[in-house]
């Protein structure tokens, strides 16, 4: 079972369908809508502002979602992808984006509707990403706009993915 922590009398909060795998870390002030999955090893850590997530979010593996007391809380919209060893900090992130693997987000930095943060890349403090732009780089430069759908697409995968994990755990406790 995921490790669900209070601190400082918050309880993170979630809705139906939701999967979290046995060594997913969840912390504080975090409200999360449904069918959102947040997979091995990720932490999301709202201990000093608030993290609120949206619905078909998926938070993979090794990821990190956290807070700055000073800048904020950290908001996920719905349908969005956060890759595998993805640090997310302090930051507003739309409905449909997509985060690749191993990227960085900095403080106040947003995201826009469906569009993608390549992975590797690092976002700095303050940017702004426009709907449907793909940014990629070192710091992330716009590099051009996004297929249709093309962000979108992973979340509903991912849903799918939790479904085949939550069955599994429920032919496990049967047998």
């Amino acid at each position: 079972m995921a490790l669900i922590k209070p601190i400082r009398g918050l309880t993170p909060k979630w809705g139906r369908d939701c999967y979290f795998s046995e060594n997913a870390t969840i912390v504080g002030d975090v409200t999360m809508g449904e069918e959102c999955s947040v997979w091995f090893n990720a932490v999301v850590r709202g201990d000093v502002a608030p993290i609120t997530i949206g619905n078909r979010t998926n938070i993979q593996d090794g990821a990190c979602v956290h807070v700055t007391n000073t800048t904020g809380p950290t908001i996920i919209g719905s349908d969005v992808t956060i890759g595998h060893n993805a640090t997310v900090h302090a930051c507003t992130i739309r409905d449909g984006a997509l985060v690749g693997m191993g990227a960085t987000l900095l403080d106040n930095c947003e995201v826009g509707e469906g569009a993608i943060v390549a992975a590797g890349a690092l976002v700095l403090q303050n940017t702004r990403i426009g709907s449907h732009e793909l940014w990629g780089g070192v710091p992330a430069r716009y590099i051009k706009h996004a297929k249709p759908n093309q962000a979108e697409n992973f979340a509903r995968h991912y849903v799918e993915y939790s479904k085949w994990y939550m069955e599994e755990d429920q032919s496990s406790l049967s047998l």
